[in-house]
């Protein structure tokens, strides 16, 4: 589960909390114990492989404890300075962590070129391979955990981490297959091994970096995510339709949200202060979003002049192609005035042109009024896109 889709429920967070510290202090143990076998095992057999891969469970166990301070520091309460929380630190955490990985990817290449360039021959023992096995049924094992665990509480930190774990395993399993070919044919592969176990890492990182990176910069979210809110705010009978939804992640599991619904020019203004306060209050519980701001239009019940200029509109509209959705239709017939908004797709190689085809064909149809049509965004990624 990405930072940005949101679950059936909100997760308590208090529990959440405690799971992502107690499954990061797992790691950190494990880890430091690895690095030590590894790094001893390491220097006797004179093994670069085995070295290296010692320091990067080290870097892991780094990793964990910055997954602990930032889900700590995202805790905070909200303060003058920051109204909405500190829930984005657990994305700086994450991009620490990713950049802690590039580090460590870089720093093994450099270190492998230079035994390619000046070779050692390795000394391996039955209980370097024995250790380096069990490294790897380890690692397998923790990455899965935190992995799943991550996903569970939403937390990225942890994926990122389970996810680096299960490269690890990768990493010791080479590290075992280089020894056990030095052993049977002795030929040593360990430096080339090394350089290429680099490369894979450096990819990682690179990948956990540009992942965060795009939350912290605000990307859309998913198409689950806005189709559970649509879902929850079509469930109210007053509600004919949910239009510009937007969102803003404030951390994991801490999204605001504003938009507009349609509904019938009949409800009074106490009505309709009701129907919202339901809203909010039903999105919170069902999905712990907090509904910032709700506008509302609405549409004719009586005016069949109302309703047939409407679908006219709407029929021209969404003829044209990249034209994903029309709404908040208005007409005032005193003043001689139409307003409408219509959503372009970003596939459109033009999109103005695209607004520019629809505001032509709708005042051919209607030259006696005076046109007003917004070009909006899809912030929430229409699920006609997909």
């Amino acid at each position: 589960m990405s930072a940005n889709t949101i679950s059936s429920r909100p997760l308590d967070e208090k529990n959440r909390e405690h799971t992502i510290i107690k499954t990061s202090i797992i790691g950190i143990i494990a880890n430091v114990f690895l690095a030590a076998f590894k790094a001893v095992v390491g220097l006797l057999s004179h093994s670069i492989a085995i070295i290296l891969d010692s320091v990067n469970n080290l870097s892991d166990a780094g990793s964990s404890l910055i997954t602990i301070i930032g889900t700590k520091l995202a805790k905070k309460q909200p303060d003058r300075k920051h109204p909405w929380g500190h829930g984005r630190a657990e994305y700086l955490s994450s991009m620490i962590i990713s950049v802690i990985i590039l580090y460590a990817g870089i720093t093994s290449l450099v270190e492998s070129i230079k035994k390619i360039i000046n070779p050692e021959t390795p000394d391996y023992s039955t209980a370097a391979i024995i250790i380096v096995a069990v490294a790897v049924v380890v690692k397998i094992l923790l990455g899965t955990f935190v992995k799943r665990t991550g996903k569970r509480v939403n937390s990225d930190s942890l994926v990122n981490s389970g996810t680096d774990a299960l490269m690890d395993s990768i990493i010791s399993a080479s590290t075992l297959a280089a020894a056990i070919i030095f052993l049977i044919w002795h030929i040593s592969l360990e430096a080339w091994l090394g350089a290429i176990i680099s490369v894979i890492i450096i990819k990682s990182g690179v990948g956990m970096l540009r992942e965060t990176i795009s939350h912290l910069l605000g990307q859309r979210v998913s198409v689950e995510t806005a189709r559970k809110v649509r879902e929850c705010i079509m469930s109210f009978p007053q509600v004919h339709g949910v239009y510009d939804l937007i969102f803003h992640d404030y951390g994991p599991e801490k999204f605001n949200c504003s938009g507009h619904i349609e509904v019938p020019d009949t409800l009074s203004a106490r009505e309709i202060d009701q129907l919202q306060r339901q809203i909010a209050v039903e999105l919170y519980v069902r999905h712990g979003i907090i509904l910032t701001a709700l506008s509302v239009y609405t549409f004719s019940v009586s005016d069949d002049r109302d309703k047939a200029v409407r679908s006219e509109i709407y029929d021209i509209a969404m003829s044209v192609e990249h034209v994903l959705e029309a709404h908040g239709f208005y007409l005032d017939e005193e003043q001689k005035r139409i307003q409408f908004d219509i959503i372009v797709s970003f596939d459109a190689p033009d999109r103005d042109a695209v607004y520019n085809d629809v505001v032509r064909q709708v005042r051919e149809k209607y030259p006696e009024y005076e046109l007003y049509c917004t070009l909006d965004t899809d912030f929430s990624l229409s699920e006609q896109e997909e």
